[in-house]
């Protein structure tokens, strides 16, 4: 027998089953008395997270499939800034973030190395030390917002099966133009927080993500910043409950790079009434 109506024999939102299952948390099958039919759990996934565009493209598409469960995001943070990897965004809003789409949240701190950011041995220890954790709790899906970066697929499709785990990419190849038009035709909200001095310039920086900032990209910039010449902050959208409200402060130069200083504006109850950040090993279904 075939199961379609997943929402009612399993609530996503609270990682519970149903009153009137049989079956061990931890095991993949279980009875649904009323259909009198095994059916198999929701597969467990970790997105790796950025909070930017594509990972929130990321996460609306993996939301569409229904034998999936979302149970944690994951997003590397820079130990000596307290702000996301590349991103440059403070971890306050990445929390306030969390809380709005309703995924728990894992910070995973970088250290730094004088005079610069982590090794990449260093990076590697720290990555697969909280998979295996995710592992132990019987996540072996991770899944990321990449596009089209073969080279960074391969090292993610290499590293991953070593630990027992595998890659899912929810908007691989998709056209870049057609995705970032996607993105903002769904009512997703963004600024970007990061750009590329030379690709781009000071005046791109803290832009909101909208038709006007696409027609001005210039000629050569990929219009989701795949290559690296833009980094976003999303803070509203389909997949929020309610929107982070965020203001664009000052724009900062450091390195190549001119960035966005987002700060959080008045927060609202929804913002302030949970706490985002779960350790992986509470994973598993209660």
């Amino acid at each position: 027998m075939r199961i379609t109506n997943w929402n009612r024999l399993y609530r996503s939102d609270r990682r519970r089953f149903h009153i009137g299952w049989f079956g061990d948390a931890d095991d993949n099958h279980l009875f649904d008395l009323e259909c009198g039919v095994n059916v198999t759990a929701p597969e467990k996934i970790v997105l790796s997270w950025s909070g930017g565009k594509d990972s929130a493209l990321a996460l609306y598409e993996l939301r569409k499939i229904k034998h999936l469960e979302i149970v944690s995001l994951l997003t590397t943070i820079s130990r000596e800034y307290e702000r996301i990897s590349h991103h440059g965004v403070r971890t306050e809003l990445l929390e306030r973030q969390a809380v709005a789409v309703g995924v728990p949240l894992r910070k995973l701190y970088l250290p730094s190395t004088d005079p610069g950011p982590c090794t990449n041995k260093e990076y590697e220890a720290a990555m697969k030390s909280v998979m295996m954790e995710y592992v132990d709790a019987g996540v072996t899906t991770v899944a990321f917002g990449d596009i089209f970066l073969e080279d960074l697929r391969e090292y993610r499709e290499g590293k991953l099966p070593t630990l027992g785990m595998k890659a899912l990419f929810p908007i691989w190849k998709r056209d870049t133009s057609e995705l970032v038009q996607t993105f903002i035709d769904l009512g997703f909200r963004a600024y970007l927080s990061c750009v590329d001095a030379q690709k781009l310039g000071k005046a791109f920086a803290g832009r909101a993500i909208d038709e006007s900032l696409v027609r001005d990209l210039p000629h050569g910039v990929d219009p989701c910043g795949e290559n690296g010449e833009f980094h976003s902050y999303v803070y509203d959208g389909p997949i929020f409950g309610h929107s982070v409200n965020v203001k664009v402060g000052a724009i900062v130069p450091r390195d190549t790079r001119y960035f966005a200083d987002l700060t959080l504006g008045l927060c609202s109850e929804e913002d302030t009434a949970s706490t985002a950040h779960v350790s992986p090993i509470s994973l598993s279904a209660e």
